[in-house]
């Protein structure tokens, strides 16, 4: 693993790759801090953040788009295959080698709240728990683009797939409100969402029939509930939309909250699309 994190990171400082994302995520951040915290004079540095998690839409993708679809490419991944080290190594070395260079550009913003706390009356456990659930979301996020680029060699189809499904997630609470909520428009809703799962389930396994599985079990399921309480799916898409989001939980904090649950959230989708990722590696080894 660790010869893997040296790599990364090498590659990365050798290339324009880790010099443009901490330039884009300090610029977005610092025209936030001079919305908010200089002409607006608000003291509240969490706002800045609040509204620096846009940014996470473009260059999260750009970021993770290389990470794995590269090595597909080149047909690189094929070294890492004789390496004498599990895929698991891999993709913790690559992860890791990311996770720094999105912990500088945010090291740095760590020091905003404390020169603003020399002008003015900054409220810095908010301000830093802030910060610390915006390094999980973006780590989140990260994961996420990692698994996105672990399913396929191309990088633009990779970086496009991740601007619309985090895009999606920033939305999607929004969104959810345009959906009726009536059981039935829960029930298409929730179709949707299994056929999707379901096309993962089949580009992650390589199973047809897991998939076709899965999307039968989840239908049915779906309707057994519609048909003995329809009104337990009444106004159920937003509540899992609110639930799913990740920049939904975070605004918790923005709040003055330190919510726990968001927490062991953000860590448990760190975990499920690193697990991920690692099947998607381990899939195209036995091919």
């Amino acid at each position: 693993m660790t010869a893997v994190l040296k790599h990364e990171l090498r590659s990365y400082f050798h290339s324009l790759t880790a010099y443009v994302f901490g330039a884009f995520l300090l610029a977005f951040v610092g025209i936030g801090a001079m919305m908010y915290n200089i002409q607006a004079a608000v003291s509240n540095f969490e706002y800045v953040l609040s509204f620096g998690c846009l940014v996470f839409v473009v260059i999260v993708p750009i970021l993770t788009m290389r990470v794995l679809a590269e090595e597909k490419r080149q047909k690189t991944d094929q070294l890492l295959y004789s390496l004498p080290i599990t895929t698991v190594d891999v993709i913790a070395g690559k992860y890791l080698a990311l996770l720094v260079l999105y912990l500088i550009p945010l090291a740095i913003i760590s020091f905003y709240p404390l020169i603003f706390a020399q002008f003015g009356d900054v409220y810095l456990l908010t301000s830093y728990g802030s910060i610390f659930a915006f390094f999980l979301m973006g780590a989140a996020l990260i994961a996420l683009g990692m698994f996105i680029s672990s399913l396929t060699d191309n990088q633009g189809l990779a970086a496009g797939v991740g601007i619309a499904l985090i895009l999606f997630n920033y939305y999607s609470v929004s969104l959810s409100e345009y959906v009726s909520s009536t059981a039935v428009g829960s029930v298409a809703a929730l179709f949707v969402l299994i056929l999707a799962v379901g096309a993962v389930i089949r580009v992650v396994t390589g199973s047809a029939n897991l998939a076709y599985a899965f999307c039968i079990a989840g239908v049915l399921a779906v309707m057994i509930v519609n048909f003995i309480d329809p009104t337990m799916l009444e106004g159920l898409v937003p509540s899992v939309m609110t639930a799913l989001s990740l920049f939904e939980r975070f605004y918790a904090f923005v709040n003055g909250v330190f919510d726990m649950t968001a927490v062991v959230f953000y860590l448990s989708v760190i975990g499920l699309f690193l697990f991920l990722s690692v099947q998607s590696l381990e899939k195209r080894r036995y091919n």
